[in-house]
């Protein structure tokens, strides 16, 4: 009887032991960086020419949530009095979070927010909040990145009437594409 005990002691010992020691795959990182080009459809007037182009990169692991974005480079395409800072010109402040993850056929998923500001007179703030997210993970770096997703827009300006979440505004939002293949 002793010896059963013994035996069975011993066996759980090296089953505890190894569940304490296994080994977790790791975590996969993804990179989005990257030129990226937004397309806004909705809104009328001004709110209606608020295409951009936006370089950002964010570093996420998988099951560790939401990352700020880097970014690097912003610029709408069109002058338009809900951003009043010329073509060209860096100049709106710009902020976002990415929650990234990466499964075991290396397609990329997850969530991107972008808010984009501006000064008085105008007093805009542009949200976008991604509805669907697809790429790749090349090596740690996100590839054919596609976004799209819903934009909301508040504003001052006269010549930018407000966005609501109740119209159907939606964004489309391309990595590195001539042209974007919509998710």
């Amino acid at each position: 009887m002793k010896k059963l005990a013994v035996g069975v002691l011993l066996g759980l010992a090296i089953i505890l032991s190894s569940c304490a020691t296994s080994t977790v795959n790791p975590q996969i990182v993804t990179s989005t960086a990257g030129d990226w080009e937004g397309v806004l459809l909705g809104g009328t007037q001004d709110a209606s020419k608020l295409n951009f182009v936006i370089v950002f990169s964010s570093i996420n692991i998988n099951g560790y949530g939401i990352k700020p974005l880097t970014i690097t480079n912003f610029n709408f395409l069109n002058n338009t009095s809900c951003f009043p800072v010329p073509k060209g010109v860096t100049g709106q402040p710009v902020s976002g979070t990415a929650n990234l993850t990466t499964n075991n056929a290396n397609q990329v998923s997850g969530q991107i927010i972008i808010t984009v500001t501006s000064a008085p007179p105008a007093n805009s703030t542009l949200i976008l909040t991604s509805d669907a997210l697809s790429g790749t993970n090349s090596n740690g770096n996100m590839t054919a990145g596609a976004v799209t997703g819903t934009w909301t827009l508040t504003s001052s300006s006269p010549t930018c009437p407000p966005v609501p979440k109740s119209v159907n505004a939606t964004f489309t939002l391309c990595q590195n594409a001539t042209t974007c293949t919509v998710i």
